[in-house]
């Protein structure tokens, strides 16, 4: 059975991670039931530069017939001033394919304790997953005005865009320890009045799971002081964005930390949770380690092919053990000998 992936190298370090977690894809998928057909389009900066868009009409309907998308990372101080930036182009095609979910799985690996800025038996243990809405909320609320003297943005939520964003954090919880956080604000905010009753509602559908809900500040002073108490945390969209950033310091870097997003329609994208880092971009110097976890992730969530996720991921943890290291995390690996010790871990 072959299966379709677009991939979207985009800008900076893209390319050089994106190749990376190819070549782990292909050796981990070698005696596989399925194949990958892997299909590259233009997306990001690389858009601009050569359409004058950052979602190209072609790289728009190759998503749509994907059954995975791959991103690798968008943006540079190049694009910063354009009319249609990288980022820009990211929110249209969130939007366009109903990506409405963010999941961003947060652990810390032993081998990486050393480098959280969170004292180890705290930080020791931790595993949980940050669920956000991703289509709605703040971000896409309608009025919003910008003035001289007065600028005012809409936080807008419906019933039905909570109750699936719920269901998706339940259905999740069921596959972990059946532990659901709810973060808002309903102290304050009529929308998180509206979250937390849907919230109870969706609850009363998943009897095998608990609900608890928390204010986000004291959320996010938790995610600090005990980050192992946390099993699924979901929350809405600016919420998230705030919540799952704090949540990516943990292991103390950015670079090791997956990311997935899902449609109702079934297509689902993938990236790491880091930027483009322009000014390492060319060097090998940058590592690939979230983007092969985000690769990793796609044949988990996608294609059920969990057996060959674990082999990447404990590829990528004995690796990271054995003090095979890139600069971020304090080694002088470069990305491609990095690559090379998975790929041999796979072997």
């Amino acid at each position: 059975m072959k299966k379709k992936i677009v991939v979207l190298s985009g800008d900076g370090i893209g390319p050089e991670i994106m190749e990376s977690s190819i070549a782990i894809l292909k050796k981990a998928l070698a005696h596989a039931t399925i194949e990958l057909a892997f299909e590259e389009y233009l997306f990001g900066g690389a858009g601009i530069d050569a359409t004058g868009s950052p979602l190209p009409e072609t790289t728009s309907a190759a998503c749509k017939q994907a059954d995975a998308i791959l991103l690798g990372a968008i943006g540079g101080p190049q694009w910063n001033n354009v009319a249609n930036t990288p980022e820009q182009g990211l929110l249209k095609l969130r939007k366009e394919l109903g990506l409405y979910v963010n999941v961003r799985p947060v652990s810390v690996p032993d081998a990486l304790i050393h480098l959280s800025p969170v004292k180890e038996e705290i930080i020791k243990g931790t595993d949980f997953i940050v669920v956000r809405e991703l289509t709605s909320g703040i971000y896409f609320g309608e009025p919003r005005h910008l003035g001289e003297e007065e600028a005012f943005d809409t936080n807008r939520y419906n019933v039905k865009e909570i109750r699936r964003i719920m269901c998706k954090a339940f259905e999740i919880a069921q596959r972990r320890s059946k532990r659901v956080l709810s973060v808002d604000k309903a102290n304050v905010l009529a929308t998180s009045k509206l979250w937390r009753k849907t919230a109870e509602e969706v609850a009363n559908e998943f009897p095998d799971c608990t609900l608890e809900h928390q204010y986000v500040d004291s959320a996010a002073m938790r995610i600090v002081q005990e980050p192992t108490a946390f099993d699924v945390i979901v929350t809405e969209n600016l919420f998230g964005d705030i919540l799952s950033d704090e949540a990516s310091i943990l292991p103390g870097t950015l670079g090791v930390l997956s990311s997935a997003s899902h449609s109702e329609s079934g297509i689902s994208l993938y990236e790491p949770i880091h930027g483009s880092a322009p000014d390492i971009a060319g060097k090998n110097s940058a590592n690939p380690v979230s983007m092969i976890l985000s690769a990793s992730l796609m044949l988990r969530q996608s294609f059920d092919l969990n057996d060959e996720a674990d082999r990447i991921e404990d590829a990528c943890h004995k690796v990271m053990e054995e003090g095979i290291l890139t600069k971020d995390l304090g080694g002088t690996t470069t990305t491609t000998e990095f690559t090379s010790a998975i790929l041999e871990k796979l072997s």
